[in-house]
């Protein structure tokens, strides 16, 4: 079976995004604190950042499914990676089911399984 560079680099940043996505309520809740006390206004541009990274995430995640199709790879880890990673970009409140996503996501995409075949011989 064949390693796909493209679900390694995936996995590397599905592993990113969980961590980035662990701290990114505490980064923005202080943020907020502290554009509040100070006023400043750095709470947008925060959570911009960790949104822009879940996008990439579901990017990267779609072109590892693609390429992971067309080399009879299975799909399960890009699939939960585009599944995580979309729970975050719809709302940051999805942190922690995201990353519990992404994690099992992850894994599945390092074992560069080999795709079940459901096609019949009659």
């Amino acid at each position: 079976m064949k390693n796909l560079k493209i679900n390694i680099w995936t996995g590397i940043l599905d592993i990113i995004n969980c961590i980035l996505f662990a701290i990114s309520w505490p980064v923005i809740f202080s943020t907020a604190a502290s554009d509040a006390f100070g006023g400043t206004n750095l709470t947008s541009g925060t959570g911009v950042f960790f949104y822009v990274m879940a996008a990439l995430g579901v990017i990267l995640n779609i072109v590892a499914l693609v390429q992971s199709r067309k080399n009879n790879i299975s799909i399960v880890g890009p699939v939960l990676g585009i599944i995580g990673n979309a729970l975050f970009l719809i709302t940051a409140a999805m942190a922690f089911p995201a990353i519990v996503v992404i994690i099992i996501g992850t894994v599945f995409i390092f074992l560069h399984q080999p795709a079940k075949n459901t096609k019949t011989i009659n």
